[in-house]
């Protein structure tokens, strides 16, 4: 597969971000084809190095989940030459990305983005941080169990009477890394018109809120807070997990009047399409405490399996909860390429996640294991015109590793 192809081919990258969000983003640009050059601490790393167990081998396995298709060198942006260093690489790169908490600390290793800015106008520069670079909060610390905390997605999410319970994974930096993705190929769009650059301000607080979505069109609506619901849908019913008679559970997704008709003729229960108390979503919504056991009780009657063939067969939206052994086994998924692998120098084969874009004409590529610390150091030095004997003394001073 030619590289040249991929829809970023061309475009550089510097990403001077850690744990998550950021390295989450940069490796969807390197997916896409972009030449993404990850900068950690000289003999620490990115903070998800120390993230496990569980490890494969001696590397985090959280680090290899997100720093695929990128190139690694350790450098000491504290120290003159660290900074010398990262001002002629961003001086000819096309992104620059990071997640220091502080404009203060930016402005103090002189990455903040008016310094940068004036070294390369074309810059699209992203700052990832917990609470944006302006406002009340600018420049507190920021993580995702608050951002998910904070943004009313805990306090909604579990059993209607239980605790609350936050996204087993993290959702809210990927959401910022997703939108801050989003953000830069727009911010690349308009630089091809323009010719300029632009800085890009992302918060973990504000990528988390969006989950919100018709949630908080409700409480606009209605001025109080939607209520803890569990599995049921605040709009739509029945459309929640429900049990079959082997014990396994699946969702049920009855989403619109038609769907209800389809169910019904499926299940052999004309009477429920009658009922004037369940003909319209509406009807079902206000009556749903008279609906459910009978719903539950009617899917008790077969094997998960069973069902899944018939409702779907019929037309009707539902899918067995899957362990996640059992989502990474999906057949579907596999022949569609989801499971990507790539060669690890010391640890072999090392298996990830695709990026969920299937582009014809231009597709993603999957070109480079998640870097060892320090992997590419002395190979960018050189692409940016640092001599052999000038890399060895930034290696003896300890500015490169």
């Amino acid at each position: 597969m030619n590289s040249d192809n991929a829809p970023l081919s061309g475009v550089k990258v510097v990403d001077q971000t850690q744990a998550l969000a950021g390295p989450y983003t940069t490796m969807i640009l390197g997916d896409l084809g972009a030449d993404v050059v990850k900068i950690e601490r000289p003999g620490v790393g990115d903070n998800s190095r120390q993230w496990a167990p569980p490890y494969l081998g001696d590397q985090s396995c959280y680090y290899l989940a997100v720093n695929r298709n990128k190139r690694g060198i350790a450098l000491d942006i504290g120290a003159d030459g660290g900074r010398a260093f990262l001002h002629r690489l961003v001086s000819n790169a096309d992104i620059f990305l990071t997640n220091l908490r502080t404009t203060e600390a930016l402005q103090r290793y002189r990455i903040d983005y008016e310094t940068l800015r004036a070294l390369n106008p074309g810059l699209i520069y992203a700052s990832i941080s917990g609470y944006g670079r302006r406002g009340p909060r600018a420049g507190q610390p920021g993580y995702d169990l608050v951002a998910q905390a904070e943004s009313g997605t805990v306090a909604l999410t579990g059993e209607v009477d239980g605790a609350p319970m936050r996204f087993p994974t993290p959702i809210a930096d990927m959401t910022c890394g997703l939108f801050t993705v989003i953000g830069i190929l727009a911010a690349l769009h308009r630089r091809e018109r323009t010719g300029v650059g632009q800085f890009i301000d992302m918060s973990l607080q504000e990528g988390q809120m969006t989950w919100l979505a018709n949630l908080a069109a409700e409480y606009f609506a209605e001025g109080s807070d939607p209520p803890r619901r569990g599995n049921r849908h605040p709009q739509v019913v029945p459309y929640e997990a429900v049990q079959a008679a082997d014990g396994d559970w699946f969702m049920l997704g009855v989403a619109s009047d038609n769907v209800w008709g389809a169910f019904c003729r499926q299940v052999q229960r004309a009477d429920l399409a009658a009922d004037p108390r369940f003909q319209t979503n509406a009807e079902r919504i206000a009556n749903y405490d008279a609906l459910l056991p009978i719903v539950r009780d009617i899917i008790r009657g077969k094997t998960c399996d069973e069902w899944l063939d018939e409702l779907r067969a019929a037309g009707v939206p539902c899918g067995r909860i899957n362990t996640v052994a059992e989502a990474l086994g999906d057949p579907h998924l596999i022949e569609r390429g989801f499971i990507i692998e790539l060669e690890h120098p010391a640890l072999g084969p090392v298996k990830s996640l695709a990026t969920p874009i299937h582009m014809a004409e231009s597709p993603l590529m999957y070109r480079r294991h998640p870097p060892r610390l320090g992997e590419h150091s002395d190979e960018v030095a050189a692409e940016i015109g640092y001599s052999a004997d000038e890399i060895a003394r930034l290696r003896q001073d300890g500015v490169l590793a």
